[in-house]
């Protein structure tokens, strides 16, 4: 027997990913599915709800396989360069996740879906790379006097640079990220106790 969410979210996958969110709609969704139109509304409040659904599934299993091949015994700094960088390239590589780039559709969606879910459902963006954090900080090798969440929004911020390179400037702006991400890396570095700094 055909489990009708599943399929509707099967479809919905389908075409957001072949036409994006906008020139989506329901019926097309049902259709590929093989269900009427509405029906869908048994399963999903709205087409946000089902592409936040998705969109967070693929966000997900893009930092779990990126976490898979990072090294998180190697130096924090790098392996948060890596993170990333890598991040950013799935990121523009997939296209449903790709619709977080656009900025104004996907601040509107994500409202809706905050209005009717629990907020821990919508922060996912780091929820698997806070754990590296962590780590680094239960082995010295990070600052834990930030909570691993304030290092995550750090980052989060970070990312959101990427939103202001004409404003910053094109030809600065990748120097100006790899700058950015060593102070912040530098900033998190364990901070040694006056008494045990080296002398010159």
């Amino acid at each position: 027997m055909i489990d009708k969410k599943v399929e509707i979210f099967r479809c919905g996958r389908a075409l957001f990913a072949k036409k994006g969110y906008k020139d989506t709609n329901v019926a097309e969704i049902m259709k590929a599915a093989g269900f009427a139109t509405g029906s869908f509304y048994r399963y999903y409040p709205s087409k946000d709800h089902l592409f936040m659904d998705i969109y967070n599934q693929e966000n997900v299993a893009l930092k779990k396989r990126i976490m898979q091949d990072v090294d998180i015994d190697a130096e924090p700094m790098l392996v948060m360069q890596e993170l990333m960088g890598k991040n950013l390239a799935g990121m523009k590589e997939n296209p449903i996740l790709r619709e977080w780039y656009n900025r104004d559709t996907f601040y509107k969606i994500e409202r809706s879906f905050r209005e009717t879910n629990a907020i821990e459902n919508v922060d996912f963006v780091y929820d698997i790379y806070i754990e590296a954090v962590r780590y680094w900080q239960e082995k010295g090798r990070m600052r834990d006097d930030i909570g691993a969440e304030m290092i995550m929004a750090i980052f989060s911020a970070l990312i959101n640079i990427d939103f202001h390179k004409e404003e910053i400037g094109v030809r600065y702006f990748p120097e100006v990220m790899e700058h950015l991400g060593v102070f912040i890396m530098q900033g998190l570095a364990p901070q040694r106790e006056p008494g045990n700094a080296q002398r010159a």
